[in-house]
């Protein structure tokens, strides 16, 4: 088996520091203050975040998404509920979350359940998409098998003829969820690995603060 190297820390960027008195006693707010730095350090995508599901049977599966909107409540995204992550996330509505901003040596852990948005947040979202999004949400039978790509570029068309000079209307089968938060982990870069792992965790309307060892 090959032996992979981690790359080093570069000279030039100094570790990060995470102490508890440091951080603002509510979860949201200090994810507000990371993400708003990473959004200020210009990295690309600062929005995205894997996904972690379950299936009923517990096999896990995790893939990439774009957070979408977050509020007193939870994490917002959008996916097709009949696609894999859908199922998931209805049978067994329970996730995790994880942003990695390798640039500033972060990462954020949110673990938490699952509910649907509200049909109407579905829907201005839906609308604030680009028209050719809202076809892709209709052509894709997300996460069922095609018999080649040309399957799916007819599917395009095919809905893009049948709302031609019109609104493209919300899908029933496409939608919101919100994770709620039960768990959040802030992670901070250190040397010789002794990293700073700041753990939130609910505790009824309370969060209590502790420190991880790495």
């Amino acid at each position: 088996m090959t032996r992979l190297k981690s790359a080093s820390r570069r000279k030039d960027r100094p570790a990060g520091i995470l102490r508890e008195q440091d951080v603002d006693a509510n979860p949201f707010r200090q994810f507000t203050a990371w993400f708003d730095a990473a959004v200020k350090r210009k990295i690309p995508t600062v929005e995205a975040m894997a996904l972690a599901t379950a299936s009923l049977s517990a096999a896990p599966a995790v893939r990439m998404v774009l957070l979408k909107g977050t509020d007193a409540r939870g994490f917002i995204f959008y996916t097709n509920f009949g696609s894999r992550k859908g199922k998931h996330l209805v049978e067994n509505p329970q996730a995790a979350l994880l942003f990695h901003w390798p640039q500033m040596e972060r990462q954020i852990r949110i673990e938490g359940t699952i509910e649907k948005v509200s049909r109407g947040e579905s829907a201005r979202y839906f609308k604030s998409r680009p028209r050719k999004s809202q076809l892709g949400a209709w052509a894709s039978r997300q996460s069922e098998i095609l018999i080649d790509r040309s399957q799916l570029e007819a599917q395009f068309k095919q809905v893009e003829k049948q709302y031609r000079g019109q609104d493209v209307p919300l899908p029933e089968f496409w939608g919101g969820f919100r994770l709620l938060p039960r768990q959040f982990e802030f992670w901070q870069g250190r040397p010789n690995r002794l990293h700073d792992r700041i753990a939130y965790l609910r505790e009824g309307k309370t969060w209590k603060i502790v420190r991880l060892s790495p």
